[in-house]
């Protein structure tokens, strides 16, 4: 039958005893003493008499002495921490090696695995992120808004973090270690789950990401440190290049009789210069898909791409075609799959958590409605500029200061001329480089007959008049073409192509609040 024991320990003025029976864990000790002093267990360090410090490993083998003495209790900000171990210290055990020979039948040690320790410090994260918001003034709201809708909103974020940092920092200064915030992300996501990006290698990266120093948890720090010290610059180096997305080269493209010479490249290309047969065309194409490939990413060749390969501009579903030697057939068609059946409801309900506008109210009734549009862009199109709203332009930096609206992104989404008009007095029209967009032609924005892909001033034909199989096309362009995408819609091509079509999710560096939307959205 197990005894109860007892532990005197001590933090500065104050001495307490910690009482226990059975076995008693160095975390479960540290445990005990932040509630019996009301202090933070980050970091904290323990000394015997002899003030040497006390770590997991020793603590048990002191246990087993009858006397233990005081165990004195430090934090390493304390101003008198050097003083009050300043005398010196005698760190031999051989003193009492006898004694826990006799008394080693009154404690079991427990060995426990690497997973139940990851467990462990991750329920004691949680305590310690719940504790803090308890105690902070609008805590309980965070608490209760997640208990009630398993997410939060933009604001109810924004707060926590606040009310986090806020007590980061006064435990830990305004410049707290990288373990320090990894903790505080990693309690905030066991403790709320749906809050954690299930894309990403831990899942709360969006609140701190060691790698680069990125996260809402690190915006606040350096806001709160620009403050604290006004000139102060904190830069971060970041340890791995994140090179997915468009841009990317990919070298693994197997062809099913794909040609291997250049002689043989340079007579399927002449010849689809010339032949009206599109299934020769096609066929021919994806023989030689390796080459138009190897021209997009080499910076003198990817101007001359639709002058080798013009047949792009007239014969629709070439980079439908394209895209599926990518990255499979499978992959060809998750956007329209998931769009509709799963993802187009979830945006319009993450929706009402923004700031109404006329212009996101208009597009909200137009993406939910079942009949016809009559004013603005049929439901579709409407559900996807929705998903800008949700994703905004972020700031372009100090060169290019302010950022655009979500209404003026959508603009660099897909533009409408009506029917009649000149497709190539549009592309005359075009003053600076654009990314590519989607080109509407139609009597009205609900009633469209024609979409173009327009890139480079050339005007490509999509495949299909459906407004979501058009902007999937342009979506695909983007790889097929290796073309970045436009600066104020890269959250939401992020977005997409992480969170639906799955592509490069481990080398695609993602804005926080893409990561966030990901999580909610996947739970």
């Amino acid at each position: 039958m197990n005894r109860m024991q007892a532990v005197r320990v001590k933090y500065r003025d104050r001495q307490k005893y910690i009482c226990y029976e059975g076995q008693l864990t160095f975390k479960s000790f540290l445990d005990c003493v932040a509630k019996k002093f009301d202090l933070p267990t980050l970091d904290l360090k323990v000394y015997d008499e002899s003030k040497t410090e006390v770590d997991e490993e020793v603590f048990e083998f002191l246990l087993k002495k009858q006397d233990i003495g005081v165990l004195e209790i430090c934090l390493p900000q304390d101003p008198n921490l050097e003083d009050s171990l300043s005398s010196p210290s005698c760190s031999s055990f051989a003193s009492f090696s006898g004694d826990n020979e006799r008394d080693s039948d009154d404690t079991i040690i427990l060995q426990h695995s690497p997973a139940t320790r990851q467990r462990d410090e991750g329920s004691h994260l949680a305590q310690m992120i719940e504790d803090i918001l308890k105690n902070k003034p609008g805590g309980e709201r965070i608490m209760n808004e997640y208990a009630r809708t398993k997410s939060l909103t933009d604001a109810r974020r924004r707060d926590m973090v606040k009310i986090l940092v806020a007590h980061m920092t006064s435990e830990h200064g305004t410049s707290p270690s990288r373990r320090v915030k990894e903790d505080y992300a990693r309690g905030i996501t066991t403790l709320y789950p749906y809050l954690a990006d299930p894309r990403s290698k831990f899942g709360y990266e969006h609140y701190y990401n060691a790698e680069d120093g990125s996260g809402y948890l690190a915006w606040r720090l350096k806001f709160v440190q620009k403050e604290a010290s006004e000139g102060k610059k904190n830069t971060c180096s970041q340890s791995q290049t994140l090179t997915g997305g468009p841009k990317a080269e990919r070298h693994s493209f197997r062809v099913e009789n794909g040609l291997t010479t250049e002689s043989l490249c340079c007579e399927a290309i002449a010849l689809m210069k010339h032949t009206a047969d599109e299934a020769t065309v096609k066929e021919k194409m994806k023989q030689t898909f390796t080459y138009p490939q190897d021209m997009v990413h080499d910076p003198v060749k990817s101007s001359e791409l639709f002058t080798a390969f013009p047949r792009f501009l007239d014969i629709a579903g070439l980079i439908d075609q394209d895209f599926g030697l990518m990255f499979g057939d499978a992959a060809t068609t998750k956007f329209l799959e998931r769009w509709p059946t799963i993802y187009k409801q979830k945006v319009l309900e993450q929706s009402r958590g923004l700031t109404q506008t006329a212009d996101l109210q208009d597009l909200v009734q137009n993406a939910e409605c079942t009949t016809d549009v009559e004013n603005g862009w049929d439901s579709d199109m409407s559900s996807i500029l929705v998903l800008v709203h949700l994703l905004p332009p972020s700031p372009h930096g100090r060169k290019r200061p302010g950022k655009l609206s979500a209404r003026q992104a959508s603009g660099r989404l897909v533009k409408f001329i009506k029917t009649g008009t000149s497709i190539q007095g549009h592309l005359d029209g075009i003053v600076e480089s654009l990314q590519p967009y989607l080109l509407a032609v139609g009597t009205q924005k609900s009633l469209i007959h024609k979409y173009f892909i327009v890139i480079d001033k050339h005007a490509i034909p999509c495949k299909s008049p459906d407004t979501l199989a058009c902007f999937d096309e342009l979506f695909k362009a983007h790889f097929v073409f290796g073309t970045s995408y436009n600066q104020d819609l890269v959250n939401m091509y992020n977005f997409l192509q992480t969170t639906i079509l799955e592509i490069d999710v481990d080398t695609t560096k993602v804005n926080p609040r893409v990561a966030e939307l990901r999580a909610r959205m996947l739970h």
